[in-house]
């Protein structure tokens, strides 16, 4: 019988590591793992106290979140944003990566005569995937030389068949703080749904964290995370907030897919959201750790400049070659960074570095490059 050749899935890009991973692990202390932004610090132990005691195993938890998970979501925006959203206008998704890879899916359904989601062309990788997975075209848009998306460079044409147009501030992997404002404005006049993915806002260094919903709720939906904020990306807690009838809507085809924030997760999350302080501390070590690590690099000749936003390092390649870059971190320091490519083509020259290992690794790194 002659097989059927359908979608072949690519390599996972941080699988493209394993062979450096050796010669990273060899070093007296073993490998210091800087490619993943997965959080190493350890939640705050009113969150974990109350993951532990919700007594909320048993039954099924509501898709769209508990009224508490929205209310404290909600107000956890107008806390530390000065962004009003009614309880009624956000819902819960299973941490934001699985909403990201499956919002253009669940969007063509809505709007079949569309096709295309547009994303920034230095960008988290789900963008591209998930309009991959859904069937449709994946349109990447040029970001400027500060790493902002450049909505001028939309073509119309792509414009008049989108669903919708991904945005990320603070930028992941560069750092760069979108004009959200303006994407708004993009959007509405044109009728395209824009999407914020505002994961790292509590991580802004140039000024106050923003989100799109500031410019009102028309048309856009922001997207946050506990992962990063909280420590909590093993817990998978996350929501999105906006426009009425996006939300709406997506809440109720999440709801017949079984798309379930898991009970303790929700009541963990309420205290989560509720508490700023640990926060303030997890700032003050992401700030601290992206100095210092810039100045290990200075000190071997490599210049890496400060986000601002985030807790990653772009770091051009002195000569334009990023695997070896990476590939001499991992020999020399025994630290496993992500070439610039996993990002999107035009990073191709660049390496990122997150800066999410506990002092004491760093401090290995440290020690290691002043061999």
């Amino acid at each position: 019988m002659t097989a059927i050749k359908g979608f072949v899935p690519p390599p996972y890009p941080y699988d493209r590591l394993d062979e450096l991973k050796p010669m990273a692990a060899a070093h007296p202390g073993g490998l210091v793992d800087l490619s993943i932004g997965t959080p190493c610090d350890p939640p705050a132990p009113s969150v974990i106290a109350a993951l532990g005691g919700s007594n909320a195993e048993r039954g099924y938890p509501a898709s769209i979140g508990s009224p508490k998970y929205r209310e404290a979501a909600s107000g956890w925006l107008a806390r530390r944003f000065s962004v009003e959203v009614a309880p009624g206008h956000v819902a819960a998704c299973v941490g934001t990566k699985e909403f990201v890879a499956l919002l253009p899916q669940l969007l063509r359904l809505r709007n079949p005569s569309r096709d295309t989601i547009l994303y920034p062309a230095i960008s988290y990788p789900s963008y591209e995937m998930g309009a991959i997975l859904g069937g449709c075209r994946a349109i990447a848009v040029p970001v400027d030389a500060q790493w902002r998306i450049d909505l001028s460079r939309i073509d119309e044409a792509d414009a008049a068949r989108a669903l919708a147009l991904w945005v990320n501030t603070p930028g992941n992997p560069a750092g760069g703080l979108d004009d959200l404002e303006a994407a708004a404005a993009w959007g509405r006049a044109r009728g395209v749904p824009v999407f914020s993915d505002e994961c790292y806002i509590e991580f802004t260094w140039a000024g106050p964290g923003r989100s799109i919903l500031s410019s009102g709720v028309e048309g856009v939906v922001a997207v946050h995370s506990l992962s990063k904020r909280s420590n909590l990306a093993g817990a998978r807690a996350g929501f999105y907030a906006g426009d009425p009838e996006l939300v709406h809507y997506l809440s109720e085809v999440r709801k017949h897919a079984g798309l379930m924030v898991p009970g303790p997760v929700q009541s963990a999350a309420v205290a989560a959201f509720a508490d700023d302080s640990h926060v303030d501390v997890q700032r003050d070590r992401y700030h601290a750790r992206l100095v210092r690590m810039a100045g290990l690099l200075a000190g071997i000749g490599i210049e890496a400049s400060l986000p601002q936003g985030g807790f990653y390092l772009w770091v051009p390649a002195p000569d334009g070659d990023a695997w070896a870059l990476t590939r001499m971190l991992a020999e020399r320091a025994g630290m496993l960074v992500a070439p610039g490519e996993f990002y999107g083509s035009a990073g191709a020259g660049h390496i990122r570095i997150a800066v999410v290992q506990p002092d004491d690794q760093i401090d290995l790194v440290e020690q290691r490059l002043a061999r």
